[in-house]
């Protein structure tokens, strides 16, 4: 199977660092949206990425569903991420969490390379968005004393906030500069992992 996109998206990278962790092997191919859009659209109508490419020909598109998959593929006692209960629900809702935050981020990164003149009010409201969402998961982990969200073992969630953090703090240093010290620590302990070190690129965003 084979994964499309490049690893400065937060969506693209915490899928591959999911295939990594979970010892899935996969080929990479590291097309852009904007500069291999008909590429992308072979495989995705949408031309959105990640997009995965099951050896059959089947393609996954949105790192959500395509993680679940995943889950399965390795199954219940390996999956990072609870089966039910609230566990589950926890995880989930971390996981939105940084996942809403990493599409302000990417939207705010649109807003001032595409637009000549940045709408002032949308990028006020991305702002407000991405502050409360730091916000809120800055308190909930400083009150989580184990070395991830849900104890001794990194889920998803972890992936999804770290891949969050660096690219918003990439892309916005200016939003996540002298504070949130408690994400950064856990942004740390997440990094350091040799797959998250592998699946890394700095981010380049389209040019306008």
């Amino acid at each position: 199977m084979f994964l499309i996109g490049q690893y400065d998206s937060p969506f693209v990278r915490r899928t591959a660092i999911a295939l990594r962790l979970y010892g899935l092997p996969f080929e990479h191919r590291p097309w852009s949206t904007f500069g291999d859009a008909e590429k992308v659209a072979a495989y995705n109508p949408l031309r959105r990425v990640p997009t995965l490419v099951l050896d059959d020909g089947e393609a996954l598109i949105e790192s959500s569903a395509i993680l679940d998959y995943l889950d399965e593929l390795v199954g219940p006692e390996r999956a990072m991420i609870a089966r039910s209960g609230p566990e589950r629900r926890r995880h989930l809702r971390i996981t939105a969490l940084a996942t809403g935050l990493a599409d302000k981020a990417v939207s705010l990164v649109y807003e001032r390379v595409l637009r000549k003149e940045q709408l002032k009010l949308w990028v006020e409201r991305c702002e407000a968005q991405i502050a409360g969402v730091l916000a809120v998961l800055e308190r909930e982990r400083a009150a989580v004393p184990s070395p991830y969200w849900l104890g001794d073992r990194i889920g998803h969630a972890d992936i999804a906030v770290a891949c969050a953090l660096r690219f918003t703090g990439e892309a916005h240093p200016h939003l996540f500069e002298a504070r949130y010290p408690a994400l950064k620590a856990h942004a740390a302990r997440c990094e350091a992992l040799p797959a998250f070190q592998e699946i890394v690129q700095p981010l380049a965003p389209p040019s306008g």
